[in-house]
């Protein structure tokens, strides 16, 4: 079964078809450990871009490698990891990347990255690439980064805080990394939770909620 279905587009199916048995039997099948890194422009007053790394699970990495590793010699030479890039990136499209950004509460929309670039370390996939909002982001209000999967099938986990970054921050922006609480986060959002949520959570992109974010907050 190729990459595309197992990781991207089954997603949703296979999410949909475990929350027919409750909410409690909805949670990822694929991880991955995550740093983001925010760069400014070079006055560091707006946002520039957004740069992902992250580390994929031994488990879904063999998956990965048995899949594309089309001359069996158990590694992945440059064209077959070219073509798993290829994959992620036309898989990965209709999930904006799996990263959200907001200002003030408001979504900014986000570029398409120009490549993304895969390898292998430690019988670990890695996946890089860098995203630019559609027009620079000022560093002005509450503006939030996240990385999430909308169909829960995939964990992005930010480990540590320092695994996401922004350097050069001017002094009238303070940063913290904000990892909501399950429950607290559907308690606090009840009125906006419907019943679809609970019966279908890949039908709707509420998943953000739950999502650990780095959060800027910058003074006039």
């Amino acid at each position: 079964m190729p990459l595309k279905r197992t990781f991207f587009a089954a997603a949703a199916a296979f999410a949909a078809l475990m929350a027919s048995a409750g909410p409690a039997w909805v949670h990822p099948h694929v991880f991955a450990e995550a740093r983001l890194d925010v760069v400014l422009t070079p006055d560091h007053q707006h946002v520039k871009s957004l740069r992902h790394l992250w580390r994929f699970d031994e488990l879904f990495s063999s998956t990965v490698l048995m899949q594309f590793d089309k001359n069996s010699d158990l590694k992945l030479d440059d064209a077959e990891l070219k073509d798993v890039a290829d994959t992620i990136f036309s898989s990965l499209a209709e999930y904006d990347y799996f990263q959200f950004v907001t200002v003030d509460g408001k979504d900014v929309r986000m570029k398409a990255p120009s490549q993304i670039m895969t390898n292998f370390d430690n019988d670990q996939l890695i996946v890089l690439f860098e995203s630019e909002p559609a027009t620079p982001i000022k560093l002005s209000g509450t503006i939030d980064f996240g990385v999430y999967d909308p169909t829960f099938y995939t964990a992005i986990d930010f480990t540590e805080d320092a695994n996401m970054t922004v350097d050069g921050l001017p002094s009238n922006c303070t940063q913290h990394v904000v990892r909501p609480d399950p429950d607290t986060a559907i308690a606090q959002n009840q009125k906006t939770l419907t019943d679809a949520f609970f019966n279908d959570p890949t039908g709707n992109d509420l998943s953000k909620i739950f999502a650990t974010k780095l959060e800027l907050q910058c003074k006039p």
